[in-house]
């Protein structure tokens, strides 16, 4: 069984998995399944300023903050017990691709070429890294919500925000990894 934990399960199996989560909360609790609204939560739990944003009753929430640890817990869990001790396998010509770039170590998930704490002070890191997160963070907040808020839970309640929200997050990421990330990974 642990074997097969440890491999990467197939859309047929995750993606059912993952889309049974919104009746599942819906019918449990009435609840909205989203991560980047945590962050909030967290804020006006731990602190109390007078800010209009914070100003609300985060304890309703709190489920949340349970859902979020334990995504945490299960990340730390995962990379401890059930890491692969390979290398990651990729296609030849993406390998060949990647090495234009620079990338030729695929020990992890992540590159550690483009991702660690020494490509950090770099400007291709900083892009990645600093202005990337910067980004992201700025787009949920526009957004109203992420992509788990609005591709899973707002499509499946058939809400027009959020079939315009994961149609701009789906161009975005199509505009990024095929014009931007090049340019950016060529620094």
């Amino acid at each position: 069984m642990i074997e097969y934990i440890k491999q990467p399960w197939p859309w047929y199996v995750a993606g059912p998995l993952i889309g049974l989560t919104v009746p599942v909360l819906l019918i449990l609790g009435n609840k909205s399944f989203g991560i980047s609204s945590s962050l909030r939560h967290i804020c006006a739990a731990c602190l109390p300023a007078k800010i209009p944003f914070f100003q609300y009753n985060w304890r309703k929430e709190v489920w949340n903050l349970f859902f979020v640890s334990g995504i945490f817990i299960g990340g730390i869990v995962a990379a401890q017990f059930l890491a692969n001790p390979h290398a990651i396998a990729i296609h030849p010509r993406l390998a060949n691709e990647l090495a234009g770039y620079g990338i030729t170590h695929y020990n992890n998930l992540v590159p550690e070429d483009i991702i660690s704490w020494r490509s950090l002070l770099t400007l291709k890191g900083f892009m990645l890294m600093v202005a990337g997160g910067f980004l992201v963070g700025f787009g949920t907040r526009y957004a109203g919500g992420c992509t788990s808020g609005h591709a899973i839970m707002g499509l499946s309640n058939l809400q027009w925000p959020s079939l315009v929200a994961t149609i701009c997050f789906m161009t975005g990421g199509f505009i990024m990894a095929n014009l931007i990330l090049p340019v950016i990974l060529s620094l």
